[in-house]
């Protein structure tokens, strides 16, 4: 038998696993003993309980029974979750998010991609709280928003408590078909402040992106420059629920789609905010949506508590455009000192 250990399906995330070094592969043969002088059967009777004989363990690459209890875990695990995703026995809320469906078949997708491909990094992710409502402010990049769903895997993987974080999508993501489907299992919901409110109240994580299209679909001259922040929305409802804000800066996320042109024809014919035209993109045709294997960096900040307030100061304007800015301005001065410490966009 091997010995490497093999994982059950949907158990702890490749990112928390520690690496087990293995044997040296080669096998010594003890000289045969010499045989034992019989004894009379009265005296083996007496002689006590005998010391159990130790089975040769089987050659690896041999039947899937000489795996192993581990092995046979494993499938009664995956045929178990498929009983329950065929008969529908699982949990979804009421905004459509599957946990179990997240944590073993969802993360999983993306992890290869967040790990092997863009090599995130994570830096301050214990600055969310390990329990109660929280909302995480991001900066928003890429051309297609793929800055979300990296920011997902990392509060999911290197979060002490394991969190989720709920990002506030756009309309355009619930209007796509398969899209939808995938971002509500996900945990994702309508950017709007009444959906905001009542996941803060239920004690989540929350994370928004305030700029918007205006963010993915800047030109890449204007990379790293944030955009505005809305009208401060997301510190109104953080207010009102309590919630501490949690600064996000993430780089790499900018130069996976160099956005060098919009054809705004196109994006109106097909009902889009914007249609990016990239040095691969369409000209390699589906080449070209490939993302480039930028190295990224994904630091959380210190909190901004909102607990400490009055509850008449979500009606605040000036106590919301202070906050606004006081958030947009230190994620913008993180980026900036990430991208100085920086040696290298793809390495």
């Amino acid at each position: 038998m091997s010995d490497a250990k093999v994982i059950p399906f949907g158990e702890e995330p490749r990112s928390k696993r520690r690496s087990r070094r293995g044997g040296t592969g080669r096998t010594h043969r003890a000289a045969a003993p010499l045989a034992p002088v019989p004894q009379p059967r009265e005296e083996r009777r007496s002689a006590g309980p005998q010391e159990p004989v130790e089975r040769p363990a089987a050659a690896s690459g041999g039947s899937p029974s000489a795996a192993g209890p581990g092995w046979e875990r494993r499938l009664a695990h995956g045929l178990e979750f498929l009983r329950r995703r065929i008969t529908g026995d699982y949990e979804v809320d009421e905004f459509g998010f599957d946990r179990e469906l997240t944590d073993q078949v969802l993360m999983s997708a993306l992890r290869p991609l967040y790990e092997k491909y863009f090599r995130v990094e994570v830096r301050g992710v214990e600055n969310i709280p390990e329990k109660g409502a929280a909302l995480v402010v991001a900066n928003h990049s890429g051309t297609l928003p793929v800055d979300g769903l990296m920011l997902q895997v990392a509060v999911h993987d290197h979060h002490p408590a394991g969190r989720h974080i709920r990002m506030l999508a756009a309309d355009l993501v619930f209007a796509l078909p398969v899209v939808n489907e995938i971002s509500r299992k996900l945990g994702h919901t309508l950017a709007c402040a009444e959906d905001a409110g009542r996941l803060l109240e239920r004690g989540e994580v929350v994370g928004v992106m305030p700029e918007g299209f205006k963010g993915i679909g800047k030109p890449f001259s204007e990379r790293y420059r944030l955009q505005r922040f809305g009208r401060g929305g997301f510190v109104s409802t953080a207010l009102r629920a309590g919630a501490p804000i949690v600064p996000c800066s993430i780089v790499g996320a900018e130069e996976i789609y160099p956005m060098v042109g919009n054809s705004k024809t196109l994006a109106r014919l097909l009902g889009l905010p914007y249609f990016p035209l990239t040095p691969t993109f369409p000209w390699l045709g589906p080449l070209g949506a490939v993302p480039l294997p930028t190295k990224w960096t994904i630091q959380f900040g210190e909190p901004v508590p909102t607990d400490g307030y009055p509850p008449e100061a979500a009606d605040d304007p000036m106590l919301m455009f202070n906050l606004t800015d006081q958030v947009r301005e230190t994620i913008q001065h993180t980026l900036y000192k990430l991208l100085v410490q920086r040696r290298s966009v793809f390495f």
